[in-house]
Parts: C-alpha cells; sequence; structure tokens
C-alpha cells in the first residue's frame, strides 16, 4: 500500500472514505468542545445515534400496550429477536437459523460447553490458547472440575515458542494431533485479545474434527471485526459479545452460533428454558421440552428488550456497511497507522507493534508493547482526548505497573483517517524519552 506522512493526505483519504457516512452515526465522548480520538472499540464500541430512539420506542410501547406489547405492533416483543437475525448472520458468516442473541458471552459459553464439553475416560481434554482471556480460562477451569477432572492435566495450552508473543498454526495444530485421541473440545479465541493475533480458524476447526473433537471460538474480538465464515468452516459453535466491534451498549446481551449440523439435533444435551421450547405450544405450559429447531432451542428466558433495542440501532448500521466493505477499509486504516508508527521508528527505535505484519492474521489493533514510561505515555495520551487501552504486560526486570501494552483499534465503522494520523502526531510528541 502507497501512503503519505501528511495531514492533507489523510484528509483526501477520509473524503474518498465509501464509509464515511456512518462516522456520523455515532456519538463521541468529548475533550475540551472536540470528539475525543476513540480508538478503544475493541473494549467498548461506540453508541450509535438511533439507539436512544430505538429504547424509547419500546418504552412507548411498553406504555401504550403494557404486556400486549409481546403480540401487538410492527415487532412484537416474542419476535425480537429475529429482527437480529440476518445481521448476526451477516457478521459471523452463518444461516439465520444458526444464530441467536442471548444472555452474555460467558453464560453462552457455560451454556454451550453442556452440549459439546462431555469428557470421558477417553476423551476428556480441552486444547486452547494460552493467556486466553479471563472468561475463556475461567469457564473451561471450572467446568472441567465440574466434570470431576484435574485442570492440570484436562487443559492444554498451546503457548508461543520462546520468546516470542505470537503462536505458530503448525503449533496448535501439532498440539491437537498430539492429543487427538484424548481431545474432546478445542477452544480458541478467535482474534487474541492482548496481541491482536488472528488465528487460523479454518485449519485449527480442520485438525479438530479429524482429532474427533468438536470445536468452538470465543469470538469477542473478531465479530464485527475479521471476516467470519462459521458455516462453511464447519465450526461446531461459538460466542461473542456485541458490545464491543458491533456496538451494542455496555455488557450489551451476547450472540451464539450452533452449525446446523448439531441445531436441528434435538437430543444433543443442553440446559432449557422456555424460550426455546417449540413457539406453537410455548404458552400451553406443557411438560416435556421440545426445542426449536436451530440456534433458538437454546435460549432459556424471554428477551430483555430494552436490552435488546440498542441492539437492534448498531446491528441495523451493520447491514447497512456490509463486513466486505467495513473489512477493506479496516486493512487500509490499520496499516495507514502501523505505516505511520513505523516512520517514527525509522527516526529512531521507539515503539514495537506485537500485532502480526500480516493483514490476514490481524484485525482493526495494534498492540504496541512500550517500556517502563509506557504508562506516562499511555496518561499523556489521555490527557490529550485519546480513548485507546492499557494492559499490564511486567516485563522481567521491570517494575510492576510500568510496562505494558497500548492497544489502539481504528475501528472502521467510525474512525477516520484523520484520526489516525492525529494520535500518531501524538505519539510523536511524548515529552518522554524512547520506550
Amino acid at each position: 500500500m502507497s501512503f503519505q506522512p501528511t495531514l492533507d493526505y489523510a484528509r483526501q483519504m477520509d473524503a474518498q472514505d465509501p464509509l464515511r457516512f456512518f462516522r456520523d452515526q455515532y456519538l463521541f465522548p468529548q475533550h475540551q468542545g472536540h470528539n475525543c480520538l476513540y480508538f478503544c472499540g475493541n473494549s467498548l464500541g461506540l453508541q450509535p445515534k438511533q439507539a436512544r430512539a430505538c429504547i424509547e420506542t419500546e418504552l412507548q410501547r411498553w406504555q401504550e400496550l403494557g404486556v400486549e406489547g409481546h403480540f401487538e405492533g410492527e415487532l412484537p416483543w416474542t419476535q425480537y429477536h429475529k429482527a437480529l437475525a440476518p445481521a448476526s448472520a451477516h457478521i459471523v458468516g452463518a444461516q439465520e437459523d444458526e444464530v441467536i442473541v442471548m444472555n452474555t458471552l460467558s453464560v453462552n459459553l457455560h451454556l454451550l460447553m453442556v452440549s459439546f464439553y462431555r469428557p470421558d475416560a477417553q476423551r476428556f481434554k480441552i486444547i486452547m490458547e494460552a493467556g486466553a482471556f479471563p472468561s475463556d480460562q475461567y469457564a473451561i477451569e471450572t467446568q472441567v472440575r465440574w466434570h470431576g477432572y484435574d485442570p492440570a492435566e484436562a487443559i492444554v495450552e498451546v503457548a508461543p515458542r520462546p520468546g516470542e508473543m505470537l503462536l505458530h498454526t503448525e503449533d496448535i495444530l501439532a498440539t491437537i494431533e498430539q492429543h487427538g485421541s484424548q481431545t474432546a473440545l478445542v477452544l480458541f479465541a478467535g482474534l487474541n485479545y492482548y496481541t491482536g493475533q488472528v488465528y487460523d480458524m479454518p485449519a485449527i476447526t480442520k485438525a479438530g474434527h479429524a482429532a474427533g473433537a468438536y470445536v468452538g471460538f470465543d469470538l469477542a474480538h473478531a465479530a464485527g471485526n475479521v471476516p467470519l465464515h462459521l458455516h462453511d468452516w464447519g465450526v461446531d459453535f461459538a460466542v461473542w459479545c456485541t458490545y464491543k466491534y458491533i456496538n451494542s451498549g455496555p455488557g450489551a446481551l451476547g450472540g451464539v452460533f450452533i452449525h446446523t449440523n448439531h441445531g436441528y439435533n434435538k437430543d444433543l444435551p443442553r440446559f432449557a428454558g422456555w424460550w426455546g421450547h417449540n413457539e406453537e405450544r410455548r404458552f400451553l405450559m406443557e411438560k416435556g421440552f421440545d426445542p426449536i429447531p436451530g440456534a433458538a432451542g437454546w435460549q432459556l428466558s424471554n428477551a430483555p428488550i430494552l436490552a435488546f433495542a440498542p441492539m437492534k440501532a448498531s446491528h441495523d448500521l451493520f447491514m447497512q456497511a456490509t463486513m466486505p466493505a467495513l473489512r477493506a477499509k479496516s486493512e487500509h486504516l490499520t496499516a495507514y497507522l502501523e505505516y505511520l508508527i513505523d516512520l517514527l521508528n525509522a527516526e529512531r527505535p521507539r515503539f514495537s507493534i506485537i500485532t502480526p505484519r500480516d493483514p490476514e492474521q490481524r484485525g482493526a489493533q495494534l498492540s504496541i508493547l512500550t517500556g517502563p514510561e509506557g504508562k506516562a505515555l499511555f496518561d499523556y495520551l489521555a490527557k490529550n482526548g485519546v480513548i485507546c487501552d492499557w494492559r499490564e504486560h511486567n516485563l522481567p526486570g521491570e517494575k510492576e505497573g510500568k510496562a505494558g501494552v497500548i492497544r489502539v483499534a481504528p475501528t472502521p465503522m467510525y474512525n477516520s483517517y484523520e484520526d489516525v494520523w492525529n494520535l500518531v502526531n501524538l505519539f510523536d510528541l511524548f515529552p518522554g524519552v524512547s520506550i
């Protein structure tokens, strides 16, 4: 890609951006009367301007209809979850009957492990990446203990090679092959929250299935960020949150994917609730759980409509923008950020990007490893209107709380090239010494 390091160039790119309209559909936190430089979509996405109106619409319907809002109106509450299915399916590459929005990510992960982690004396191991997000670590550890196994024996973690921070796909596949006959489940993130590395999900799925195991993914940092084709890849199940790149609000409900190979298997064990029961007979209150075909059969409770409402605003924008267009801008915008940081390093080494250089192995995130002045740099950025993310690293020889990683997420839905230029300009003006 050919770039120029000037503000005029950044503004020219923004003027040519076919997605520039979407920036105006979001509300930015303010700093001294101006929009913040918001690069934290990997933690919490911005609020869509239509979110408030969507919530107020449901409040008005509650006021006017009371309980009849479940059955009356343009979008009755009993059907509300179906309005989110087209966008959810588009975002993760699925059929509409393979996705459902319900609960939150960790709850969904536990629920799906009920169905897809059923260990026995021969197959009881779970293969995962070392240093996974705590949601995965804790869920897997406690599920293993609940089944009566020792996590030290049942959990196999694939770690980076000595002196490296990224995983090699061949190491993941070799580990699956090594433990294959004892493996019940392969459960990875789609994208590592810390390094920003995208894992080779098709290859992992193929290897897991060849070993006779189920394969699932936590897509918290991948959904709405990188291209996903869960149905075509043959992934058994996946979970994700919607408050990061999908911009559905703090603590928003999560998404679930269950491949059609399993979604229509009524005998597959699960924890059931009445909202997953046969829609035609749901209100007869009878015994005998009869699951709705597809992912909807894993629902437990009726939907929290006031939490669903802002999700409709965010999901509608994804249907308008489309994932291919967002991905195209994301690759270019992230590469521009990388280019500008590399120019600073050409003057003197200052910033170490640990995220893969290959666009196929990353999304809208660059993780910048810092030294002793890293936290001071992060605080300096915050004082100048930048919202990004700090994660402790504590390198050998560093004092606790000093070294770490600054995660920067140039999100294509609402970040601009001028945002990126202004951010790197602040990096350059940081009054500290080299880091």
